[in-house]
């Protein structure tokens, strides 16, 4: 994928058989280049996902309706059906045809907004020639059916006669390289024996074509050489399949174009002719004070917005709102970290996407962010839900749990992480969930920590074969806390139970691994202070070592453990096992906002760990996979360590506000929140990529939203949320 930043944007200049270009229509001429590598002509090009930073997210809150949409330039991107692991479309577009252009939306800036606050329902505006068109869209789900639906208006400015033409590409069941496509009573269908789509429009399609993408038969090739469907296709496939309908009408000095584009989705096609054929008949304006509605009624069931985020009402509420559409509704409890495909994991580099995974998976750590923030802001059942997943779903029988999952509990990438295994026990607790069930597995989960051994190293825990960022293994003070605070959150339960020994017994553990904490990951003779200071992690235990290792992510071949620090060990201060004022934190503070602060216009963000690669590159490019040594790609400040810098804040008796105020500014288009902002190196400039607001990296990235619910109740309440109390009276006396 070839890109060019501009403005701001990063505008697809060339992604494989996708988006339309932004091309003058010229009759007669060659078609515009795909930009396509060798695609097979019996399938058509490679099927790839878009780009990660979304700028909407939305669903109907009722769980009888199983789709999920995104957008992203103007457009419909992924839809998901009919769970939130399983992408089943990679895109709805609708383009404009003027008497001497061919415009797609995804071709310019388009604004979009939510114009109730209360509701994840958006709206789109925009024109690729200015002054000659205004193109409006409204998109919503049917809350009482698996279809999204999409309000068009299309007004003349300027006299013209405009056309509008819907162009779909499917990529049905997570895998868009075996759809077969084809046309049935005006209405464009498509199918992979598994799932099934049923696009139709109101007015009808006057016409309509299918095609293999980036082949001859591609139906965009003729709309952008003549600006209309010519002789294409009427069926397509087996293969990755396009599909262009127009919409009957158009837009002209007397009158907008109106009409309502509906796409049905549903196991056979004919559930997603029932579904679109359903939504197509029902009044709009119904449709989306229903789809309101919904909303509405979820928002009064929770707390009133705290005090604290009073002046950021819209970002609070749409945190709230993300966080709830992000779960799953066949699978209750089970919150994906995106929906969306950060960077290469979109864009086909060595398998990655097909299918995709990534971040439409659930991690047991991340679910811990999400449920917290959920029971702060009062939606308990949610998060008592989420233990009911991880425990009911989720649990492995030796009392582990996988790195991550997809909704239904399949494992799916394959490494082994402590807090993973310790966090679910702390919710447990969080939550009052003392069910025999729950309790069977708390003592799986709580025992497994005690008794692991790392197989390749030999070492035990608190060792872990990976920490929280996911690339090293080692002894990690955030990996650490989690562990200490499970087992007596564990020992708690166990004492309620009348388990006196084993309570005894993990509670020794436990001391153990706090007396030792600093002993294992606080360094006296680093190089970057003469005050100690917490590492990141130690490969061995020996933190005054100047043990080397592998960065990853393209970072130094040999990088001296002294030399990493991240702000991590904060999970000692929040969970209630050090101090605030604990001095080895107030010095390994000082040294983290040396060497990992950014401070921004919207207000200071952290790189998660020294010479992190994880990011765009210089030139803002997407991540990609590089060996190590290559320093080719740049991991930026994260909104969620702001956060948890606030959470300290609160801790330490100081004022947090400015802190929830970085992350609300943070926000992009219509309030979603990015895993990373624009950190002040290249490209960060005047025109492009401004310092604090997002990347494109994921977006909206659920725990960015998490956080922010968090830390406005953690202000709320003046001390973390999510902080065990009986941790905090062991350890804080």
């Amino acid at each position: 994928m070839a890109n060019r930043l501009a403005g701001g944007v990063a505008v697809v200049t060339a992604v494989a058989g996708t988006t339309l270009a932004p091309l003058p229509m010229a009759v007669g001429s060659a078609p515009a280049a795909i930009g396509v590598s060798a695609p097979a002509p019996e399938r058509g090009a490679k099927s790839t996902w878009t780009e990660a930073d979304k700028s909407g997210f939305g669903t109907a809150r009722p769980r009888g309706s199983n789709v999920w949409f995104t957008l992203q330039r103007g457009r419909v991107s992924e839809v998901f059906y009919p769970d939130l692991s399983t992408p089943s479309v990679r895109a709805l577009e609708l383009v404009v045809v003027g008497k001497d252009f061919v415009d797609a939306p995804s071709s310019y800036v388009a604004d979009v907004v939510r114009p109730d606050a209360q509701s994840l329902r958006y709206e789109i505006s925009g024109s690729g020639h200015p002054r000659r068109y205004l193109l409006t869209q409204e998109v919503i789900t049917d809350p009482a059916d698996d279809s999204v639906v999409v309000r068009v208006h299309l007004d003349s400015l300027d006299g013209g006669a405009y056309r509008l033409f819907a162009v779909h590409d499917p990529a049905l069941a997570n895998d868009g390289m075996d759809d077969t496509a084809g046309t049935a009573r005006k209405a464009l269908t498509a199918t992979d024996g598994t799932v099934a789509t049923h696009l139709v429009s109101r007015p009808a399609f006057s016409r309509t074509a299918n095609g293999l993408a980036g082949t001859a038969s591609d139906p965009r090739r003729a709309l952008r050489r003549t600006g209309g469907l010519g002789r294409t296709p009427t069926a397509a496939g087996p293969g990755n399949v396009v599909q262009v309908g127009r919409v009957a009408g158009r837009a002209d000095t007397d009158r907008p174009l109106v009409a309502t584009v509906t796409l049905g989705l549903g196991a056979t096609p004919r559930r997603a002719a029932e579904a679109a054929t359903g939504s197509r008949h029902r009044d709009w304006d119904h449709l989306r004070d229903r789809y309101d509605a919904g909303w509405h009624r979820y928002l009064s069931s929770l707390k009133d917005v705290p005090a604290s985020a009073t002046g950021l009402r819209a970002q609070y509420l749409a945190s709230a709102l993300v966080l709830a559409a992000a779960e799953d509704k066949q699978h209750p409890g089970a919150i994906i970290a995106s929906p969306s495909a950060p960077w290469v994991w979109g864009d086909e580099v060595e398998d990655l996407s097909s299918p995709s995974g990534a971040y439409h998976l659930v991690w047991s750590r991340d679910l811990y962010q999400f449920a917290t923030a959920l029971w702060a802001m009062g939606d308990r059942a949610a998060a008592r839900r989420t233990v009911e997943w991880l425990f009911g779903t989720q649990q492995q029988r030796d009392g582990s749990f996988p790195q991550n999952s997809d909704v239904a509990g399949e494992p799916v990438w394959d490494s082994l992480q402590l807090d993973e295994v310790a966090l679910p026990i702390v919710l447990a607790h969080l939550t009052g969930k003392r069910d025999a069930a729950t309790w069977r597995g708390v003592r799986r989960a709580a025992d497994f920590l005690v008794t692991f051994r790392d197989e390749e190293s030999g070492r035990r825990a608190p060792y872990s074969t990976q920490e929280r960022w996911e690339n090293q293994s080692g002894y990690s003070p955030n990996s650490i806390a989690t562990q200490i605070a499970a087992l007596v959150c564990a020992a708690d339960l166990a004492r309620a139970r009348g388990e006196r020994d084993l309570a005894h017994r993990w509670l020794r553990f436990a001391d153990r691994w706090e007396r030792t904490v600093k002993a294992r990951t606080v360094t006296r003779n680093g190089p970057l202070s003469e005050r100690p200071y917490f590492l990141r992690l130690t490969k061995d235990g020996r933190p005054d070592r100047g043990t080397t290792y592998e960065m990853g992510d393209g970072g130094p071949r040999r990088i001296d453990q002294r030399r990493v620090v991240d702000p991590s060990f904060l999970e000692l201060v929040r969970l209630g096992i050090l101090p605030a004022d604990d001095r080895v934190v107030t010095s390994s503070l000082d040294v983290v906002d040396e060497q990992l602060r950014v401070d921004t216009p919207n207000g200071p963000f952290w790189h998660r760990f020294t010479r992190d690669g994880y990011g765009e590159t210089r030139k803002g490019g997407e991540w990609v996979i590089t060996d190590p040594g290559a320093h080719r790609t740049l991991g930026r400040g994260w909104p969620i360590l702001t956060g948890e810098r606030g959470e300290y804040a609160v801790a330490a008796g100081e004022d947090a506000a400015p802190y929830l105020d970085a992350m609300a500014a943070a926000a992009g288009e219509s309030d979603m929140i990015s895993e990373q902002v624009w950190d002040g190196r290249r490209p960060t400039g005047r025109d492009c990529c401004p310092a604090g607001e997002g990347t494109r990296a994921a977006t909206p990235l659920v725990w960015s939203h998490a956080e922010l619910v968090r830390l406005a109740w953690t202000i709320q309440t003046g001390a973390p949320v999510d902080q065990p109390r009986v941790v905090a009276q062991r350890y804080l006396r």
